[in-house]
């Protein structure tokens, strides 16, 4: 590497440093470059043009060029090369880069929103901008930060043709919420989208089949997660959340409830397998820290109405046991699985393959002909992105 292009790495890199640095868990900005260094880069008058453009197309995004200082860098480039179009322009860049490819809004945290981006991804965008501008390539950067998945380019192909008003809105919301998912989607998974009430099987990216599903309540909302499940259980216990113990007035000896000590020594109250357990024949286990599965049901009655945000936060199956079978049947046979619905004894079954499960909250999504289908808004979230989009620049505080 040359001393020039180290020397303009490092200056970009502690650029990024200053505007990303609250992304980036102490543990993780060893990567960055000296931070005493300059925080802006030289660019020539070719680069600026091509950033100008790029943020131009911003608007196809459904963002603000205003927002990365479009009237300001059309000034400093007419006033030619310095110190002041420097650093405006690395800072343009850096923070369209970071929307981009994290999404604007990045406190989400009061929406349930769990799914996690890897902090090392913010500190590569900064070598990764470098290596555009010194190759003469930045709108193919900023390209590939977006979504490549189909589903965010159908979005996109709405709002091109979409008037001011709320369908604009929506589609610019949800275009946001894709910004926030990991850019690499497994080819076999569970995608359910909270606001569809609909989980959604996918085999090598094609839909393979959909099951309706009841969701968490508005004031005990289903987070938004990845969360693999390698495992069912037939015929499981519930092992009742204390929160929801206490809201529900469940008691130990009362109504077929049992306690039992767990290892910590604590008492926990537990409904026994059987024809009235809330989570009916079958549970698939999911790896998540929030008590967050998928389950059966014995109030079937649920799935007839329209508007199912009514559960404690879990995800409620119709058909679950056709869909035990089907995961049962990818890579192996139902053989086991049929046994044991056959008997009373709780068992727990290992899938064939690990499926990622999508918990995710789209009110405007594509559909498996890649129409778009819109949903209400049960939790009542599109409102604090579409702020988040409009208002002023979201603080970067975390991804």
């Amino acid at each position: 590497m040359s001393v020039r292009r180290s020397k303009r790495l490092g200056l970009l890199a502690a650029a990024a440093a200053i505007l990303l640095a609250p992304i980036v868990p102490a543990a993780a900005q060893e990567p960055v470059a000296d931070s005493s260094a300059p925080g802006a880069i030289h660019w020539s008058r070719e680069a600026v043009r091509d950033l100008i453009g790029v943020v131009e197309e911003s608007r196809r995004e459904g963002l603000h060029p205003a927002d990365y200082d479009l009237a300001a860098l059309k000034r400093a480039a007419a006033e030619g090369e310095g110190a002041a179009l420097d650093t405006l322009a690395t800072t343009s860049a850096l923070r369209l880069a970071h929307d981009y490819y994290f999404g604007r809004m990045t406190d989400r945290s009061d929406m349930q929103w769990l799914i996690e981006r890897s902090p090392y991804e913010a500190v590569q965008l900064s070598g990764r901008l470098q290596s555009a501008i010194d190759d003469d390539a930045l709108p193919t950067f900023f390209q590939a930060l977006l979504p490549s998945d189909p589903r965010y380019a159908a979005l996109r192909d709405a709002l091109a043709d979409a008037k001011a008003g709320p369908m604009r809105d929506k589609l610019r919301v949800n275009m946001e919420r894709w910004r926030w998912m990991p850019r690499s989607i497994a080819d076999n998974y569970l995608y359910v989208n909270v606001p569809s009430y609909q989980l959604r099987v996918f085999g090598g990216g094609v839909q393979l089949s959909a099951y309706d599903v009841v969701v968490g309540a508005k004031d005990t909302p289903t987070p938004q997660m990845v969360s693999p499940t390698a495992s069912l259980v037939v015929n499981p216990a519930w092992y009742v959340p204390a929160s929801i113990a206490r809201k529900s007035g469940l008691r130990a000896g009362r109504g077929g409830y049992v306690g039992r000590q767990l290892a910590d020594g604590s008492w926990i109250v537990v409904q026994p397998p059987g024809p009235h357990n809330a989570l009916g024949r079958i549970k698939f286990n999911l790896d998540n820290d929030q008590a967050i599965y998928l389950h059966d049901t014995n109030a079937k009655s649920a799935f007839n109405r329209d508007d199912r945000a009514l559960s404690h936060g879990c995800v409620r199956v119709k058909d679950i046991d056709q869909l035990a079978t089907e995961l049962m049947e990818q890579g192996g046979d139902d053989a086991a699985l049929e046994e044991a619905l056959a008997g009373k004894g709780t068992e727990t079954l290992d899938l064939p393959q690990t499926w990622p499960v999508y918990i995710v909250y789209f009110t405007a999504d594509a559909d498996e002909a890649g129409n778009i289908v819109t949903y209400d808004d049960p939790y009542g979230y599109d409102a604090r992105v579409l702020a988040a989009l409009d208002g002023k620049p979201v603080e970067i505080a975390s991804n």
